[in-house]
């Protein structure tokens, strides 16, 4: 779901906090009830967050703002902001002159913490001229795009990646071989080599390819197709897939820790899912709201948070049996979440302008 301009044609200067900031503390037991100790707002649009692990959250800002705002997970302080706007020309890409503009989508960090991927939903600029759209197949013609790659050195964009057309998610492989990306509209995966620094392969997912999870040790990839009911298994080793068929409308997904359950939201009946992959059947299952989309699980698997889009709300899961722990009331229109592991807290980007945090 994308909002029209008019409705954020207004924006705030600054970005301003609202709440006082907690201490940072060692982890509550999981089944501890989540506090809201910050709110940002100001030049958001964000329609994702991100952890880096490592100290950093990313908020992707779309075309409302041309940005990607980062934060200290710790201190809960902004760091910097960064513009979408490249040159693909210097940057390899030949037949382009001039600045371009992207619109940063979803993100997702190296395994090293040295770069911030995000996907642009468009790209603006002369020779683009078909912006995406949500509703869409790849008859539809729409520009195809691009992948950035933020150096967290300095925090400037240093590479592009060439991919599909409206690509949505991005996810890096553990060991940092390849980069995956999801594009909406070309019903395709992007795979990007990380040694080579180009594409080397693009594989025909179904209608709407959205959520990645990629296995601990890099050998599985798995793709949710939300315009289906299927979760797509492709081995890293050959590309081959497998049909995993998890329900109606899969948009986000998570794997455990050791890999054994896979972890999805169902948009259009607000549930959440488990999937046992050693029996391949269906765990369990619970609705946790209007229109489920985004999911994280901590580091050490206990425990999943999914936001429901149309109401407002953010639920904590006991991953083990997907038992609520508590659903609370956040913002209207909730769209991204992830978690912090060194500081037990919960980041959620609310698409309308602001990012709430919350204690655990």
């Amino acid at each position: 779901m994308r909002k029209t301009k008019a409705r954020v044609a207004l924006s705030i200067l600054a970005l301003t906090p609202l709440f006082f900031v907690y201490p940072v503390h060692a982890a509550e037991p999981a089944e501890s009830k989540m506090q809201l100790i910050k709110t940002f707002t100001g030049s958001l649009s964000p329609k994702s967050v991100a952890a880096s692990q490592s100290g950093l959250v990313s908020a992707h800002n779309m075309m409302y703002q041309h940005s990607v705002t980062i934060f200290d997970s710790r201190s809960l302080e902004l760091i910097t902001t960064v513009k979408d706007s490249v040159s693909l020309s210097s940057l390899g890409i030949s037949g382009f002159s001039g600045t371009y503009r992207g619109a940063p989508v979803e993100g997702a960090y190296s395994p090293d913490s040295q770069y911030l991927y995000f996907t642009n939903y468009s790209m603006y600029g002369k020779g683009f001229t078909k912006e995406g759209h949500d509703v869409c197949s790849p008859s539809s013609g729409f520009d195809t795009s691009y992948l950035s790659r933020i150096n967290l050195a300095d925090y400037t964009i240093d590479a592009v990646y060439p991919v599909g057309s409206v690509p949505k998610v991005v996810s890096v492989s553990p060991d940092n071989k390849y980069i995956l990306v999801s594009n909406w509209c070309s019903y395709t995966v992007s795979v990007i080599s990380v040694e080579k620094q180009k594409l080397i392969k693009t594989i025909k997912i179904g209608r709407y390819p959205r959520g990645i999870s990629i296995s601990s040790d890099s050998k599985y990839a798995y793709v949710a197709e939300m315009g289906g009911n299927n979760i797509h298994r492709i081995d890293l080793a050959d590309f081959s897939k497998t049909l995993i068929p998890i329900g109606s409308n899969p948009r986000a997904i998570q794997l455990s820790p050791d890999d054994k359950t896979l972890y999805a939201t169902l948009n259009i009946s607000g549930k959440v899912v488990s999937w046992n992959l050693e029996k391949n059947k269906i765990v369990k299952s619970v609705k946790t709201g209007l229109a489920a989309r985004s999911l994280a699980l901590n580091g050490d698997g206990t425990t999943l948070f999914v936001v429901n889009f149309n109401s407002g709300t953010m639920t904590k899961l006991r991953a083990a049996d997907l038992s609520i722990i508590q659903s609370i009331k956040v913002c209207r229109e909730p769209i991204g979440v992830t978690y912090d592991n060194e500081t037990d807290r919960t980041w959620v980007a609310c698409y309308e302008g602001s990012i709430k945090v919350f204690q655990n």
